[in-house]
C-alpha cells in the first residue's frame, strides 16, 4: 500500500504531521505539501512559472506551489509509483456547504480523484488544531475501513470534517451531503502606510442550508461528516430546458 499525502495549510503544518502520524503503519508514505500556505487556491495549477521541489530534513517534499500543484508533480513525475490512496489535510477548519468550491485541502483530493485514484480530504471543524491529537484516531478508523472494504469499484472522492473533541475518534460517522452558506460578507478596506487602498476578500457567509442530512447538520450534533463528492458540474436536470430553449 502506497499512500501520498498532501494539504494547503503548507509543510510544518500540525494537521500535516497528524495525518502523517494516522497513516503510519498502513503502507508507504509520500509526503508532498505547498511549502507556504495555500489555503482558499482551489484547483489552481501554476502554469506561468517553473515550479521547485525541495526536501525537508524530516523527508517530507514541498513545493513552490498550490496544493494541486503538489499531487500533479507528485503523480506525473516527482514519486517513481503510482499511490493508492491520496489523501490530504488535516485542514485548520472546516471545509463544508460551499467551502469545497475554494478549499485547497479538497482541490488536493480531487487532483488525485481526477487521476483516478481514490482520495479523501480530511478538515477540524474549529480552527486553532484544538484536539488534534484526538482527531488522529478518528482519520485512521476511516483509512482503514475504506481500504480493507472499498465503498466502491474505481475512484471515489470523500470530503470528511471532524469535530474538535476529545472522543472524535467514538463519534458516529454520517454520510451527508453538502450544505449551503449565503453569499460572503462585504470586503473589508484598509489604506496602505502611502495611503493607497488595501482589500480583504470578507468573512464567509453564515450558513443557509443546515438541515437534516447536510454536513453542517451532522458536524453540528458532534457527528463526523463524510460527503462523497464528485466533479461532474454539468446541472443535469436542466439540460432539456436549455435544449427547449435552444431549438425556440
Amino acid at each position: 500500500m502506497r499512500i501520498l499525502i498532501a494539504n494547503d495549510d503548507g509543510y510544518l503544518a500540525p494537521g500535516l504531521h497528524a495525518l502523517v502520524r494516522a497513516c503510519e503503519g498502513l503502507g508507504e508514505l509520500d509526503v508532498v505539501a505547498p511549502e507556504q500556505n495555500a489555503s482558499g487556491t482551489s484547483n489552481s495549477l501554476t502554469l506561468n512559472r517553473p515550479l521547485s521541489v525541495f526536501t525537508a530534513g524530516n523527508g517530507y517534499r514541498y513545493v513552490n506551489g498550490t496544493p494541486s500543484d503538489c499531487v500533479h508533480l507528485a503523480l506525473t513525475g516527482i514519486l517513481p509509483h503510482r499511490p493508492d490512496l491520496v489523501v490530504s489535510g488535516i485542514n485548520n477548519g472546516a471545509n463544508m456547504g460551499d467551502d469545497t468550491v475554494y478549499s485547497g485541502t479538497v482541490a488536493a483530493a480531487m487532483e488525485g480523484y481526477l487521476f483516478g485514484i481514490p482520495s479523501i480530504a480530511f478538515s477540524l471543524v474549529e480552527k486553532g488544531w484544538g484536539e488534534l491529537d484526538a482527531t488522529i484516531g478518528a482519520v485512521r478508523q476511516l483509512i482503514v475501513q475504506v481500504l480493507n472494504d472499498p465503498p466502491q469499484s474505481g475512484p471515489w472522492l470523500l470530503n470528511v470534517n471532524i469535530p474538535n473533541r476529545s472522543d472524535a475518534g467514538r463519534l458516529e460517522r454520517v454520510v451527508t451531503r453538502l450544505g449551503r452558506r449565503h453569499a460572503s460578507e462585504p470586503l473589508v478596506r484598509q489604506d496602505s502606510p502611502r495611503g493607497e487602498p488595501l482589500y480583504w476578500i470578507g468573512p464567509a457567509g453564515d450558513v443557509r442550508e443546515a438541515g437534516p442530512g447536510t454536513d453542517f447538520h451532522a458536524t453540528a450534533n458532534g457527528k463526523i461528516s463524510i460527503t462523497p463528492l464528485q466533479v461532474d458540474l454539468t446541472e443535469h436536470a436542466s439540460l432539456p430546458q436549455w435544449r427547449e430553449w435552444l431549438g425556440r
